[in-house]
């Protein structure tokens, strides 16, 4: 076989084994059927999941963030993510995110923190109270005011809802997050091919409008961006990050206890 040929086979092989690797975890997530294909929206579970204390009970200042799967089909890709405030003394939470159906589709108002996202239960990923949420609630305010692309949303690669929370904590010093793999556009930079990790535990580059990337952080361990979607590995907690599936091994940090 003639070298070019040899080394074009050679390519095209590694190219299906790559894609192969990438989409068998969505792939899975749908055979096993733990994603609701064809549910209605309008009926999907949207009750609190008793994951955030009342006002009345926490009067201190609270900052949490949130993912749950997306809705249908996406969910076997990844998880929706945003962000709920309270500040110290406050009788109501504030909820942060990005929606695809609006424009802008920046959402900033009043609503119970740890809704169920349309069917899927969430997950509480990172947590900031006292002193420290009184700091971040108005960088978070600000930051989400000056999100540059309130009028664009894509789901893949980005920017999504995803790529919003992550500039925002970026933007936060007191919010440390390590996102699940799952967080489908958190590696899609709006403002440079470098950046902080949301854990500020390390940095990570990006290239391709957040298509190709790499994250190396203690809390991340070491990530590589293919596609939009994130394999890796974390050291420090051991773990495989694999596409659609998320973690296997052990857990992430518990987001219970304050950073």
């Amino acid at each position: 076989m003639h070298p070019a040929i040899k080394k074009g086979v050679w390519l095209a092989v590694s190219l299906l084994v790559i894609l192969a690797l990438l989409l068998a975890g969505p792939a899975y997530m749908l055979a096993s059927q733990r994603i609701d294909l064809g549910a209605s929206w309008s009926h999907a579970d949207r009750s609190s999941a008793g994951l955030a204390p009342s006002p009345q009970a926490h009067p201190e200042a609270l900052v949490q963030v949130y993912a749950a799967r997306a809705f249908d089909w996406r969910g076997a890709f990844g998880v929706h993510t945003w962000i709920a405030t309270k500040a110290a003394g406050a009788t109501h939470y504030r909820v942060h995110q990005v929606l695809g159906w609006r424009r802008p589709t920046v959402s900033s108002r009043p609503d119970q923190p740890d809704r169920a996202w349309y069917g899927s239960a969430p997950t509480l990923i990172a947590q900031v109270s006292g002193t420290a949420a009184e700091r971040a609630i108005p960088a978070i305010r600000d930051a989400v005011a000056a999100y540059p692309e309130p009028q664009r949303y894509r789901v893949w690669p980005g920017p999504n809802s995803n790529t919003f929370v992550a500039w925002v904590v970026r933007r936060v010093p007191e919010l440390q997050v390590d996102f699940p793999p799952t967080a489908v556009g958190k590696d899609y930079l709006l403002d440079g091919w470098w950046a902080r990790a949301p854990s500020s535990t390390g940095y990570q580059v990006s290239l391709g409008g957040g298509l190709f990337g790499l994250t190396v952080a203690y809390d991340e361990g070491v990530e590589w961006q293919l596609m939009g979607l994130t394999l890796g590995v974390d050291i420090a907690r051991p773990a495989l990050k694999l596409p659609g599936v998320g973690r296997l091994g052990m857990a992430a940090l518990d987001a219970e206890g304050d950073h």
